[in-house]
Formats: structure tokens, sequence, C-alpha cells
């Protein structure tokens, strides 16, 4: 993902967020904004066969401290014109083969539970669910405004990282 890319991204992320149903934010935020806040190796862009953008995945480290270097929080959205088409789970897989490669050990999300198709999505992908987090927050705009949600907490761990592991480290 490049500036460059920002017009479409935001694009698809305000779609998202029309739904009611993927972010308690309310609208995008800028490019400057954005970029300061995703960590630079993993941000992708799905494009179809033209070369529009037609989705996109990136992460935010959980922690500044140092012991959750390998954690991330991603958000991952797909154009609703898209979807449905395996766009989703192709970013997704790529996102996680990048994820690894860059030396993360964790990928981490918390999707409202009323997104099946998310929670389906990561679950094949072999996300697991940690757990139900009650009443989180409230919805500031739309159909949900003002109501407290819930989010289902989704995690999937790096495969050779374990207890045991001597994997290296970033």
């Amino acid at each position: 993902m490049e500036a460059s890319d920002w017009p479409a991204v935001q694009a698809i992320y305000a779609a998202g967020i029309a739904t009611g149903n993927a972010t308690f934010e309310a609208e995008p935020p800028s490019w400057h904004a954005f970029d300061q806040s995703r960590v630079p190796d993993a941000r992708l862009v799905a494009c179809d066969a033209d070369g529009n953008v037609i989705g996109w995945a990136a992460a935010s480290k959980v922690s500044a401290r140092e012991v959750y270097r390998g954690v991330l929080e991603h958000s991952i959205y797909v154009d609703p014109a898209a979807q449905g088409t395996g766009a989703g789970r192709q970013l997704l897989t790529a996102f996680i083969d990048t994820t690894n490669t860059a030396g993360y050990w964790m990928i981490q999300s918390s999707i409202f539970p009323e997104n099946v198709a998310s929670l389906t999505l990561h679950e094949r992908a072999g996300f697991r669910t940690v757990g139900r987090r009650e009443r989180i927050a409230r919805m500031g705009y739309g159909p949900h405004a003002g109501k407290w949600r819930d989010t289902i907490l989704i995690e999937l761990r790096r495969a050779d990282h374990t207890e045991t592991s001597e994997a290296p480290l970033s």
C-alpha cells in the first residue's frame, strides 16, 4: 500500500464504515494519520485484473513495549463490489504470509459479532476466537449510534512460534 492507493483505500474504508458493522470509527482518517498509525511492513492492497484496488489490509502494533514487538492488530476491508469473489481470502492469506516473513508472531483483531463474513473468513484462515468482549464501547454514528457493542477477539499465532520456539525475533 502506497500513498497513491489512498483514494481507493479510503473509499473502501468508508463503505465498510457505512455498514455499521466494521469499526467504531465514524469516518476514515487522513492518509497522514493512517500512515503514521500502521506499520509499513504490514500494509497490502488487492487489485483486480485492471489494477484497481478492491481491498486492503493493514496493521498497528498493539503496544510500544518491546515485549509485544511481534503482535499486531489488523484490519481487512474488501470493496462491496468484490465481496464473495475470493479477494478477501487471497488478501488475508497474503497478509499472513507478509507478517510471518516480517517476523511478527501474532495477529489479532476485534470483530463485531454481526460481521459474520469477516468472522468466517478469519476462522477459515486459522484464526481462533479468544473471547467475546461485552459492551466494550459505544457506537458514535450510524444505525447503532449510542448503542453499546460487543466484539469478538480473534488471534492467529505464527505456526513456528510456540513456548519452546527459537524462532528469530525481528
